[in-house]
């Protein structure tokens, strides 16, 4: 019988463990019950979007998942082209800022959904990205999203994203040599998310900084209220879920 995914805690140290789910949700154009019940079954303290609803009342659709799965809109939508980050209430919410990114003649907008949050004493900056589609945009953007990191002034930080490459490309590459690809170092569960229909290929991830310790990472395949035709009509993306344990800040 496998070990039960880590759950969500605070250590007697103060640092916390803290369930992140990153998640492509095709701005919730399939079957958003199917999609509830996946985040339901994950219990996410942060849940990092991409493909968020950015147009006709992104808002009101956004308010509607976080009501759907017991989690509150942060940040991100439409003035982050996108990426949004919706949260547990054990999250006390300091700040939050949306960034666009240089734009690609010819291609769609980008941006990052960014907040830093507070689990207890553990203080952790959270990043969503939807990387694009063109090689050398990725490859900007994601050198953009590492400086963007060094301002948020916390020195913990989590990132989820669809990074729109695999692990061999010069974007994911970049970002996993800056930071730990937590599905490698306590990899747990699938490993493919796209497409969710028949998965053949890695290309959404979370990544955390140094000092972050990864226990367990990957496409969740064994939680309880989780299913596969669940996982597949909800989006065409599966999600990634990780446990970290977040440090107390000093």
């Amino acid at each position: 019988m496998p070990t039960p995914f880590p759950n969500s805690l605070t250590e007697s140290d103060g640092s916390a463990v803290i369930r992140v789910l990153s998640y492509n949700v095709r701005s919730l154009r399939d079957d958003p019950e199917a999609l509830a019940r996946v985040v339901g079954a994950c219990a996410p303290d942060v849940l990092l979007l991409q493909e968020a609803p950015r147009f006709f009342r992104w808002r009101k659709k956004l308010a509607r998942l976080a009501k759907a799965t017991g989690l509150v809109y942060l940040t991100g939508g439409a003035p982050a082209a996108g990426p949004a980050i919706l949260c547990s209430l054990r999250a006390t919410v300091e700040s939050t800022e949306d960034v666009l990114l240089p734009l690609t003649p010819g291609q769609h907008r980008r941006g990052l959904a960014t907040a830093v949050v507070r689990f207890g004493k553990a203080r952790v900056g959270l990043v969503s990205c939807h990387l694009g589609l063109q090689k050398a945009e990725r490859l900007t953007h994601s050198g953009l999203l590492l400086d963007r990191l060094g301002s948020l002034g916390t020195d913990h930080a989590v990132i989820g994203g669809d990074i729109n490459e695999g692990p061999t490309g010069p974007a994911f590459t970049l970002l996993a040599e800056a930071l730990q690809d937590a599905a490698t170092v306590a990899p747990r569960g699938g490993t493919d998310t796209f497409p969710a229909t028949a998965p053949a290929r890695r290309i959404d991830a979370v990544l955390a900084t140094r000092g972050v310790e990864v226990l367990a990472c990957g496409v969740p395949t064994d939680l309880p209220g989780l299913t596969g035709s669940d996982l597949r009509a909800a989006t065409d993306h599966l999600p990634v879920l990780a446990a970290l344990s977040i440090p107390a800040s000093v």
